[in-house]
């Protein structure tokens, strides 16, 4: 061990459009929305995070909270760079640390990301002191999260629905073999919602209320096995301008959210349909594993079995799955050769 290397630290990062999460030393340091509050006049930000979750919707002109992340991809570069140099400023570990350490980091990424937006992400992490980046395609770091020995010669199927795509894949042999990534995920959920309580009952809500039903009522099928109270929504009335409150249920949340759905498992059957029929006939036995946010939506692991006919599991964890099995792979580094340089 060099004297280099007493100086390195070595952190893993899923860089998701809705929450940004670290491992460092093992442990999940940060896990916190993707969101910057940035000073409109002299375009510096103020603050990251859940402090700049706090602040979205209610601003005034003079500060805007932006997602440096779209779709799973850099938007803003800027605004990124500012929230990754951040968040690894408060890693327990090297916060207030004389010298900053140089860093080694893992990130996973997209699978159906462009050269030049795989640059974006190599920039921004090498702007923050990183002496070594690797990148990590997001299904295969689901994969290992959900605790699939990736290397084996056998095919498994994993989704990761998170806040801005949905990543499908099949993975044998420690590589990706047939994927599709499809932009409806998280955020177009939350849209969904939004648009019907406007169309439906003259209702205007903000993007955090949205997300607060999803979290609270959102479901995939209208009928579920459990009983889930009705909550209230407060926003707008559309027609008279005043403020108001409605009872929302479930099944009401199931008709909003049923179109993307459906989309969801067309990409889903499509990505079966382009796998070689001896993974077929492994996943057949494997089933499909579920990750991200969007796995947490209730009934929907139910839809994708009775629409595949297979087995479909949710990842213990399913927000951290992803995190987690970037950390792996950070430990794993020089034996895993699916890391992109």
């Amino acid at each position: 061990m060099g004297l280099l290397d007493m100086f390195t630290q070595e952190i893993a990062i899923d860089l998701g459009t809705a929450n940004t999460l670290i491992i460092h030393n093992n442990k999940i340091v940060i896990d916190q929305p993707s969101i910057v509050a940035i000073e409109r006049q002299s375009g510096k930000p103020i603050a990251v995070g859940e402090q700049a979750k706090h602040m979205q919707g209610k601003t005034h002109e003079d500060i805007k909270t932006i997602r440096p992340l779209k779709d799973g991809v850099i938007a803003d570069f800027h605004a990124s760079e500012h929230m990754i140099k951040e968040f690894i400023k408060q890693i327990p570990g090297i916060k207030g640390k004389l010298f900053q350490p140089a860093l080694r980091i893992v990130i996973c990424i997209p699978s159906g990301i462009t050269e030049v937006e795989k640059r974006a992400v190599r920039d921004s992490a090498q702007k923050v002191n990183a002496k070594e980046v690797r990148l990590i395609y997001e299904p295969m770091a689901a994969a290992i999260g959900v605790g699939i020995d990736v290397q084996k010669p056998e095919g498994n199927m994993v989704i990761d629905i998170g806040g801005g795509t949905t990543e499908i894949a099949v993975v044998a042999l420690g590589g990706i073999v047939c994927d599709k990534s499809v932009k409806i995920a998280g955020d177009v959920f939350t849209s969904d919602i939004a648009y019907y309580l406007r169309t439906h009952h003259n209702l205007y809500i903000g993007e955090r209320t949205a997300e607060r039903v999803k979290i609270e009522v959102g479901s995939a099928v209208e009928e579920l096995d459990v009983d889930i109270e009705d909550i209230p929504v407060q926003g707008r009335d559309l027609i008279t301008g005043k403020p108001k409150e409605i009872m929302v249920n479930y099944k009401e949340i199931a008709k909003a959210l049923d179109k993307s759905i459906i989309r969801i498992e067309d990409a889903v059957m499509e990505t079966l349909s382009l796998t070689p029929p001896e993974l077929a006939a492994d996943i057949y036995k494997t089933g499909i594993y579920l990750a991200g946010g969007g796995a947490l939506l209730r009934g929907l692991a139910d839809r994708i079995h009775r629409k595949t006919g297979l087995p479909v599991f949710v990842a213990e964890d399913p927000l951290r799955a992803v995190v987690r099995g970037t950390g792996i792979a950070l430990k794993n580094m020089d034996k895993f050769n699916f890391l992109i340089k």
